[in-house]
């Protein structure tokens, strides 16, 4: 017995020229570093520049746009999954897509968090006061 795919190459290939531009797009989107608050009293704005921008420079150690891909492609294999059980081939194909933008929305969001954390870490390790 011979099983054909569930999801046709096109309705795949479809899938990928919508998600790319939304999982690029939503780095750019959400730089959440720009909303650290410090208390200014006392400090050398300068000098917190500098540490600002070294302490950006390791969050990029972070990966948060392969958090994104990963929670995308975890979230196209759970919501075609569930696509399949609640709609056969068709609701499969629905159900990865929809599962791939929120998967890969989530692993995006919880990059930025743990980014945003490492700043914060770090400005508060060189003896900033973080306020937020």
């Amino acid at each position: 017995m011979v099983m054909s795919c569930p999801w046709p190459i096109l309705r795949i290939e479809m899938m990928k020229r919508l998600l790319l531009p939304l999982v690029l797009v939503l780095p750019i989107a959400c730089t959440s570093t720009d909303e650290i608050i410090i208390d200014k009293k006392g400090v050398d704005m300068a000098r917190y520049e500098q540490d600002l921008a070294e302490c950006r420079s390791y969050a990029t150690g972070v990966k948060t746009g392969e958090k994104g891909a990963r929670g995308a492609a975890s979230g196209a294999v759970v919501g075609g999954a569930i696509g399949a059980i609640t709609d056969g081939g068709e609701g499969a194909a629905k159900g990865a897509g929809v599962g791939a933008v929120t998967g890969g929305a989530r692993g995006l969001s919880q990059g930025e968090q743990t980014e945003v954390r490492v700043v914060k870490r770090c400005l508060a390790g060189r003896g900033y006061r973080v306020l937020n």
